[in-house]
């Protein structure tokens, strides 16, 4: 029994140290979610770098996972990353992107995340979502994020609206995809009997075959909706 004891024990370190010393693979990178790639597996790729050296042909042993996930998850379009060795010592990394919800053109032009963040666009590939326009700071984007969260959330407005513009006290209007009337939401208290109204002045004009009659939909007032007439 000792025998076979030191003999596991041996086993176990040679094999250990065998493992530890093992060189990696190439990365595999496996996307998580969409799959509409805002950053490719080659750029990922490129970010699995430590010590200014590449992450292929380094062993098992001097390898800092940790420090390998902080290059990843520091990329402005990458929203988490897990970083890990297989046993064969092939190196992985599973990335979730950052996902898009709206799109500002102002003296920049960047994405706003689903979290509300920054988002840099992408040469890979563009996003279908509506467009913020108007005075907007990327250092307070609370109130557009809202808007655009609510549009995100809402199948009619999903549909309908293609642009937020806000103005420079910080008053919101929407740009609708079939109508030229402009609907302004003023601020953003009461924002769902705002959109409420919308829905239920929209279904009437709808009807009545009016939604062409009018320049401007102002939602400021609770209680009714004030339409400007072109």
């Amino acid at each position: 029994m000792f025998l076979l004891l030191v003999l596991v024990v041996f086993l176990f370190a040679f094999a250990s140290g065998r493992n530890n010393v093992r060189k990696i693979s190439n990365p595999i990178v496996e996307f998580k979610g969409d799959n509409n790639l805002f950053i490719t597996q080659e750029a990922v790729s490129k970010l699995l770098i430590q010590n200014q050296q590449e992450a292929k042909n380094t062993s098992k042993e001097t390898l800092d996972l940790n420090d390998l996930e902080a290059a990843l998850n520091s990329n402005p379009m990458i929203k988490s990353a897990d970083v890990y060795v297989s046993v064969n010592g092939m190196l992985k990394a599973e990335v979730e992107q950052k996902k898009p919800i709206a799109r500002v053109h102002s003296e920049a032009s960047y994405y706003i995340d689903e979290q509300g963040g920054y988002m840099p666009l992408s040469s890979n590939y563009s996003a279908r979502v509506p467009l913020v326009t108007g005075a907007v700071d990327k250092n307070n984007l609370s109130d557009v994020f809202k808007v655009a969260q609510k549009i995100q959330n809402d199948a009619f407005l999903k549909t309908h609206v293609i642009e937020v513009y806000q103005d420079e006290s910080k008053g919101i209007f929407l740009k609708l995809r079939q109508y030229r009337f402009t609907v302004q939401l003023g601020n953003l208290n009461n924002l769902d009997k705002k959109i409420n109204n919308l829905k239920a002045f929209y279904k009437k004009a709808l009807k009545d075959k009016k939604l062409n009659a009018y320049s401007n939909v102002n939602l400021k007032f609770d209680s009714q909706v004030v339409c400007t007439k072109a």
